[in-house]
C-alpha cells in the first residue's frame, strides 16, 4: 500500500550553503495511522539571523544534536524512498533542495502542493499554508489533531506546519475531485505538480493588476523585453508571457 508523506524542514537560511536543523514529516499509512517523526539536527552552518526569527530555532536548542544524516528521521526517510510513495510538501522545492545536500535524492512522487492550490485557487490573494489556515479555519482543527498525535502547533516550526498542511491537504483534496471530476485526485495533484501554471494577471511592475493577455495585445515588446532582460522571472511566468504571445 502507497504511503503519504507529509513534510517540512527548518534551515538555517535560504541560501546556497545553507543546511537542514529540523526535518519533521508525518507518515499517514491508512486512515487511522499515522506516523510522526520530528527532530532538531546540528549544521556546521550558523543559523542566520533573519531564519531565526523566522522559527526561533536557536544555536543552544542544537547543541548535542546529530547531524541530519544520522537522526532516525532522515534514516526512516530513506527507507520510505521509494516509486509507489509520495511526498508532500508545499513549497517542495525549496525542502528538496535542502534534502538534496544531506544527500537524499527522492524517488517518490511529489505532490507540491503550493504549486497545486496556485491551479485550483488561482484567484486568491496569496497561497502561503499560513495564509490558507486561517481563511480556511484550520487553527479550529488543529489542536485537536495535535493532541491526538502528540504535537505542539507553532507556526514555521517544521512539524506544526506538517500538521496544517495535512489538514490543508485534505480540504485541497475535496477542491480537486471537484474541478476535475473522474479522476483520482491525488494522481491529479501530481500531474498539476509538474503542469506549468498559466499566469493571468500582473503582480508586480508598471502593468500591475493588468492581464498579461491585454498587455500582450498592447505592448508585447514589453513583454519580449522581459524574457530577454529579467533573469529572475521563474518558469511560469516565462510560459504564461510565451502562451500569451504565441495566442
Amino acid at each position: 500500500m502507497a504511503k503519504y508523506i507529509i513534510l517540512d524542514t527548518e534551515t538555517t537560511g535560504t541560501d546556497e550553503a545553507d543546511r537542514v536543523i529540523q526535518l519533521g514529516y508525518m507518515v499517514v499509512l491508512g486512515a487511522k495511522e499515522t506516523e510522526v517523526h520530528n527532530e532538531f539536527c546540528s549544521a556546521d552552518v550558523p543559523i542566520n539571523f533573519a531564519a531565526m526569527e523566522v522559527h526561533g530555532i536557536t544555536p543552544e536548542m542544537l547543541d548535542g544534536k546529530p547531524k541530519c544524516t544520522e537522526t532516525t528521521a532522515y534514516k526512516r526517510l530513506l527507507e520510505l524512498n521509494t516509486p509507489e510513495n509520495y511526498m508532500i510538501i508545499h513549497n517542495a522545492p525549496f525542502d528538496l533542495k535542502m534534502l538534496e545536500k544531506e544527500g537524499f535524492d527522492v524517488q517518490m512522487k511529489v505532490i507540491d502542493t503550493l504549486r497545486v492550490t496556485k491551479h485550483i485557487f488561482e484567484e486568491e490573494d496569496a497561497h502561503r499554508l499560513q495564509y490558507f489556515r486561517y481563511k480556511m479555519e484550520l487553527y479550529k482543527e488543529e489542536q485537536k489533531e495535535a493532541d491526538a498525535l502528540g504535537i505542539e502547533v507553532k507556526a514555521h516550526d517544521a512539524i506544526g506546519d506538517v500538521l496544517v498542511l495535512k489538514l490543508f491537504l485534505s480540504r485541497l483534496r475535496k477542491a480537486v475531485e471537484a474541478k476535475f471530476p473522474g479522476e483520482n485526485p491525488v494522481e491529479k495533484m501530481v500531474d498539476l505538480t509538474n503542469t506549468p501554471i498559466l499566469v493571468k494577471t500582473f503582480r508586480f511592475g508598471k502593468y500591475r493588476g493588468k492581464s498579461l493577455e491585454e498587455v500582450a495585445h498592447e505592448d508585447a515588446g514589453y513583454l519580449r523585453w522581459m524574457l530577454g532582460n529579467m533573469e529572475n522571472l521563474d518558469d511560469d511566468m516565462r510560459y504564461s508571457i510565451n502562451y500569451y504571445l504565441e495566442s
